[in-house]
């Protein structure tokens, strides 16, 4: 029992005695600020999408639940370059 009270007593006085860093303290205060500007990349093709399309060439979907997230991104893209929302062969 005493090499555990020996070894508390050691580990406390590691982290009691001593200066604190104050540099690092500093550089994680800077890190954990939230940026005033968010960057925002436009792209062409969605890749979920994408994605979508190509798992149904490969298989049917059972509950169909990405029907109305492909039916709404046509309507705000033109999706119309030679593939179909239901991926079906055109």
């Amino acid at each position: 029992m005493s090499e555990n009270n020996d070894l508390e007593r050691k580990l406390s006085e590691m982290l009691t005695e001593g200066e604190m860093e104050q540099g690092d303290r500093k550089a994680q205060e800077i890190r954990e600020i939230s940026p005033k500007y968010e960057i925002r990349i436009q792209t062409t093709l969605d890749p979920i999408v994408e994605e979508t399309l190509r798992y149904r060439k490969i298989g049917r979907e059972l509950d169909n639940r990405y029907d109305k997230y492909l039916d709404q991104a046509e309507k705000s893209t033109n999706l119309g370059s030679g593939s179909t929302t239901k991926g079906d062969k055109a």
